[in-house]
């Protein structure tokens, strides 16, 4: 199940063309690629959860991307460990404020499945910020709430139930 979620991100990756980069930002037709990850333990050093993610993205226009997210994270706090993995699609809106500054909002749909979570699908709204360090290679903060569509739930229930997921990672552009 995994290895058939991870598919569409290295399937855009390996469709993505090579393109000359002038100047930081983002231009129609390239391609941004994500890094993610991030790590806790519990209080007494008894348990870890590791988690990483990446995402790929099309550029529409300068402005609007359309991208493919896999997100994963292993814990092992109880016996064995567990593996969870969310796969999603979202659409981002950058507003450029200099030539390094890219703020963005966004929505997301996806899938949540796993080892510890009902398996559902979410939305989530997003927003957050990229800062080019250069021509092609961006530093990204982001925050996305994802609620989800279980079973039963009513609109307000999937959405006070949510989770809030932060990012801090790294991009490039090409």
């Amino acid at each position: 199940m995994l290895r058939l979620c991870a598919f569409p991100v290295v399937a855009a990756l390996a469709a993505a063309p090579a393109v000359v980069h002038a100047e930081p930002g983002f231009q129609t037709g390239e391609w941004d690629l994500q890094l993610a990850g991030s790590a806790n333990n519990g209080p007494d050093f008894d348990g870890t959860a590791i988690s990483a993610a990446i995402s790929a993205g099309y550029f529409l226009t300068d402005e609007l991307s359309l991208r493919v997210k896999q997100a994963l994270t292993f814990e092992d706090f109880s016996a064995g460990g567990n593996l969870n993995g969310s796969t999603g699609l979202g659409l981002l809106y950058h507003f450029q404020v200099d030539d390094q500054l890219y703020p963005y909002v966004g929505a997301n749909l996806g899938y949540v499945y796993g080892d510890t979570v009902n398996d559902s699908f979410f939305a989530s709204p997003e927003a957050g910020g990229k800062y080019f360090v250069n021509d092609s290679t961006y530093i990204f903060l982001g925050v996305e709430y994802q609620f989800f569509f279980d079973k039963g739930d009513s609109a307000s229930n999937a959405i006070s139930n949510g989770q809030f997921i932060y990012q801090l990672g790294v991009g490039f552009t090409f």
